[in-house]
């Protein structure tokens, strides 16, 4: 599954569960007059993989959304890249073995620029604050991924798109109190990686800038899509009526392979022998989060 798997559960808790889904309906217009019965597919205990190829196979998914989709779906740059490559609307996509090979090597090389990218970027916009690990996806405050010249900054948007599917105002330039916010880390407060056989802390201060709810999240560095453990949902959140503060208002998570004692509603299970990357993510952030003037902490060697 890829990220937005769990953004979706979240949101559904926040609308009031299922009963959302149950009173909406979603068919064919022609079929108004006589909907068919509505019927739901539970995909919890499912496997499968919705990760996108990191070789050749890459191109032939980009060929078969060409060919489904209608030609205005792509403006004239994108199709004349594509077009370069062999990939037409209404054409066979067929490399020769020079080709396919060129195009193996460049995904593979791609997929791995991606994530140092996303995990290890130079540009000192990725950092949220100067001082710690987390970063933004949007270094410039823009969901089109635009400086303020107005040119398009390619890393930032190789960035979002490995990390996530769809990108929207509401993500970065929404008023105070609606829309969500997000920060990443993929490191400890000594600036080394994660690794999901050791155990850490991290610290929500007391007033957490959150609206309507927060979420603290563990993925897979690899696939991008939530962590695979002994839950669907790795995650800790303030939907939960389990989650504890402590004595003074703050809230420390913790994460592990073994829950530590007592601290099971505040903890996440890690996988040893994976690394894995963390998202704090804020619904109706306030002007607390925008003003820095709360700020998460480190994730801390336990």
């Amino acid at each position: 599954m890829r990220p937005r798997t769990y953004a979706s559960w979240v949101v559904l808790r926040a609308l009031g569960g299922t009963e959302s889904l149950l009173t909406s309906r979603i068919y064919p217009l022609s079929a108004a007059a006589d909907p068919p019965e509505q019927r739901f597919v539970n995909w919890a205990e499912s496997d499968f993989n919705t990760v996108h190829a990191n070789d050749f196979s890459f191109f032939e998914e980009i060929d078969t959304i060409v060919q489904a989709e209608p030609p205005e779906s792509l403006d004239p740059e994108r199709a004349g890249q594509l077009a370069a490559l062999g990939i037409v609307r209404g054409k066979p996509f067929r490399p020769d073995d020079r080709m396919r090979s060129i195009l193996d090597t460049a995904a593979r090389i791609a997929s791995g620029i991606a994530r140092t990218l996303a995990f290890k970027p130079r540009d000192p916009g990725f950092s949220y604050y100067p001082d710690r690990s987390w970063k933004t996806p949007f270094p410039t405050r823009s969901y089109e991924f635009l400086s303020e010249e107005g040119a398009r900054l390619l890393d930032s948007r190789s960035v979002f798109y490995y990390f996530a599917t769809v990108s929207s105002p509401a993500m970065v330039a929404a008023p105070v109190g609606t829309g969500s916010q997000y920060a990443y880390t993929a490191e400890d407060s000594t600036g080394a990686w994660l690794d999901g056989g050791r155990t850490y802390t991290l610290t929500l201060p007391r007033g957490v800038p959150a609206k309507n709810f927060w979420a603290v999240t563990v993925y897979d560095p690899q696939t991008r899509s939530l962590l695979r453990t002994d839950t669907p949902y790795p995650s800790v959140n303030s939907l939960s009526d389990d989650v504890r503060p402590e004595a003074g208002g703050d809230t420390v998570i913790h994460f592990g392979p073994t829950a530590p004692e007592g601290k099971g509603a505040n903890w996440i299970q890690t996988v040893p022998g994976k690394g894995f990357f963390v998202v704090l993510r804020l619904y109706g952030p306030l002007e607390s989060w925008f003003d820095k003037s709360w700020r998460p902490g480190e994730i801390e060697p336990a």
